[in-house]
């Protein structure tokens, strides 16, 4: 019986250490947490799949370094395009009209008043197709060039550019004569008028009148190009 109960004690004592040991292996420190292997674990398991959760991110822009940079992308993107239209709209900006060309233009004279005709009107229609810009006055030639181009006069400068769309004309009223009975006069049935400050050429002007006009190089005088005779500007 004896035996029996020392081997039974020692069977106990066994069944208890085996016990202990197991319990160990599983790390229970009595609280109900869970042992630090089951711990490296988890974590091993994590560090597994952070490549495809970094990958993840990387692709959906869903963390935050990721999202920045996008953002900064896209201000960079914005930036340039905002850029390109500030110089396209430079670009694109009504930039000064060409000058315009006797070669486009059709220019033509009318007596602008009733007898003596004293004075007359020249007209210049663009028909270039384009608009252009009409500078400073008509340089005429009533006469040979010796006897020099009609002056013009200061106070029937316009104040701003002189801009044609195609279709539209420009006008300058000229002084021929003073009308009296003893001025000394000459006729002329043609005379030429030069774009001079424009470098565009020259036009011949036929008379209006069949008889021709009665000029006096003592008194004429021409006005600016502007796009309608305005009154006491152009009278002179």
């Amino acid at each position: 019986m004896r035996t029996f109960r020392d081997r039974t004690t020692v069977l106990a004592a066994a069944t208890t250490a085996a016990l202990a040991l197991t319990l160990t292996a599983c790390g229970d420190d009595g609280t109900g947490t869970r042992s630090e292997g089951s711990v490296a674990t988890d974590s091993a398991t994590v560090a597994a799949e952070s490549p495809q959760a970094a990958d993840d991110a990387a692709e959906t822009g869903t963390t935050g370094s990721t999202g920045s940079g996008t953002g900064t992308a896209k201000a960079a993107g914005t930036t340039k395009s905002s850029g390109g239209s500030t110089t396209a709209g430079g670009t694109s900006a009504k930039a000064s009209a060409p000058l315009c060309t006797a070669k486009g233009l059709t220019i033509t004279a009318e007596r602008q008043d009733g007898p003596p005709y004293t004075h007359l009107t020249l007209s210049a229609k663009n028909t270039s197709g384009a608009g252009c810009e009409m500078k400073e006055y008509p340089h005429i030639h009533f006469l040979d060039n010796a006897r020099g181009v009609v002056p013009p006069v200061a106070r029937s400068k316009p104040q701003a550019p002189v801009i044609l769309e195609p279709g539209q004309s420009a006008y300058a009223a000229v002084r021929m004569s003073e009308g009296g009975r003893k001025e000394s006069t000459e006729t002329v049935k043609e005379f030429t008028v030069t774009l001079k400050a424009n470098g565009g050429g020259m036009a011949v002007v036929r008379s209006p009148a069949p008889e021709g006009l009665s000029v006096n190089p003592q008194k004429w005088a021409t006005g600016y190009w502007t796009t309608e005779l305005r009154n006491g500007a152009d009278d002179f």
